[in-house]
């Protein structure tokens, strides 16, 4: 009995240190990235959006791809056979360049396009001009390809900093980031990519996943995650819904939010 008690309590230790561990990593992910992380109010806007107020059961899956061939049909299919109509896609303009056929079909089944840059650099990295200068070329691509022109910008690696989204503001873009990172490119397994979405989710969410080829689990979990969200009385939306339902301009910048994630993925959540 005593055997089992110590045991006991030296598994409560070993797992206090392990988060105590994880959230030392955290805060040094921020100390280091510091520059890179800025919150701003709706006063000092320009501002990202990770999520609406709302209490609809409302919630926008979006699918970022920027490169590959094999993942996004069958992702599409999905979307297809469990009647998913709102959905938004981010796609960098040298992916939809190369696949137009593609991109034809996301915009016949209804979808909703945004902007993921032209080259996939960290844009903070980036001199003011070079910025405009990716935004504005995958505006051009994507406008040509679709017909229409975009106004969603999903930053390549969700990489920003301020003089980003004054930059892209001034071209007439919102940046659009998440709350709920599937984490799906990371290959955990289904079950993982499930619970962490569903698990996570909540009204006005805005929902991180991939239809890159590096992303090899996502359309086996996505109809377990669509049924799982109907199942808890979620409507699929896209982000243009979500932030017309929330009548909202821009949201805070939650970098608790970005801190808690950074938590998550130390601990291997």
């Amino acid at each position: 009995m005593n055997n089992f008690f110590y045991v006991l309590n030296g598994k409560k230790i070993k797992r206090f240190f392990f988060v105590f561990a994880a959230a030392l990593f955290a805060a040094g992910i921020v100390y280091v990235e510091q520059s890179h992380i800025t919150v701003f109010s709706e006063e000092s806007s320009p501002a990202a959006i990770y999520s609406v107020p709302t209490e609809k059961k409302v919630i926008a899956l979006t699918f970022d791809i920027s490169w590959g061939d094999k993942r996004a049909e069958p992702i599409l299919k999905v979307l297809k056979d469990k009647n998913v109509q709102k959905a938004t896609f981010f796609i960098s303009s040298p992916w939809g360049k190369s696949h137009p056929e593609i991109v034809k079909v996301i915009q016949e089944q209804g979808f909703e396009i945004g902007s993921h840059g032209h080259k996939h650099d960290n844009y903070s990295e980036l001199t003011d001009e070079e910025i405009s200068k990716q935004i504005t070329t995958a505006h051009s691509i994507l406008t040509e390809l679709t017909g229409k022109a975009p106004n969603l910008l999903r930053l390549p690696n969700g990489d920003f900093d301020k003089r980003v989204l004054s930059i892209a503001d001034g071209l007439g873009y919102k940046v659009i980031q998440w709350d709920t990172d599937s984490q799906d490119w990371q290959n955990k397994g289904v079950d993982k990519i499930v619970n962490r979405v569903v698990n996570k989710a909540h009204p006005g969410d805005i929902v991180l996943l991939h239809a890159s080829d590096s992303a090899k689990q996502t359309h086996e979990a996505l109809p377990i995650i669509i049924d799982q969200l109907r199942q808890k009385g979620y409507d699929f939306v896209t982000v243009t819904d979500l932030l017309q339902e929330a009548g909202v301009k821009g949201n805070e910048v939650r970098d608790q939010a970005w801190i808690q994630e950074q938590i998550d993925t130390a601990a291997g959540m």
